[in-house]
């Protein structure tokens, strides 16, 4: 989403389901189900298993890029219960129907997909491999930002009634 370049950026394959749809409305249902530190060296969207109305693909390879301006958003991330990766989907007009659009550990990158509304976006837990890589890059880039609050000027009583009182007299 940044025109800066990552400082640091891990290649991840990711892994997609079909199924069929309990809902009148829709025929399938997408999920994303694996992150592969170890990709297949196969083409984006390649079958890879079809079991009964099931069916898994390889998405391709999405880029897990690290900016120094996220540090405080992947540290927050690494401190929940359970890290995640997260995989976003956009639906097109072409076979399959989804196309990879990002993976992200950044937990507000992945809520602005999330709001955009038509993209599929779902959490999957980080692989140890990639923890340890965030979490040497938090610990080489990450500052603890200081928040002042800013205190407003009083304003002095009396010369707002000042104020006041010249303008009527004006």
């Amino acid at each position: 989403m940044s025109s800066v370049p990552p400082l640091a950026s891990i290649e991840l394959g990711v892994l997609v389901e079909r199924r069929p749809a309990t809902s009148p409305w829709a025929e399938h249902v997408w999920a994303a189900t694996e992150l592969l530190l170890d990709p297949p060296p196969v083409a984006p969207w390649t079958l890879l298993r079809q079991e009964a109305a099931r069916s898994v693909f390889f998405a391709g390879l999405g880029e897990l890029r690290l900016f120094r301006t996220e540090t405080g958003n992947l540290k927050h991330n690494m401190e929940s219960p359970s890290p995640s990766i997260w995989v976003v989907l956009r639906p097109t007009g072409a076979a399959p129907g989804m196309a990879l659009q990002c993976v992200t550990a950044d937990p507000g990158e992945a809520h602005l997909y999330a709001d955009s509304g038509n993209d599929l976006v779902e959490a999957l837990p980080m692989p140890a491999p990639v923890a340890e890589a965030i979490a040497a890059f938090i610990a080489a880039h990450h500052r603890e930002e200081v928040h002042h609050k800013r205190k407003r000027d009083r304003q002095n009583p009396e010369s707002l009634a000042r104020n006041s009182w010249e303008m009527e007299d004006e």
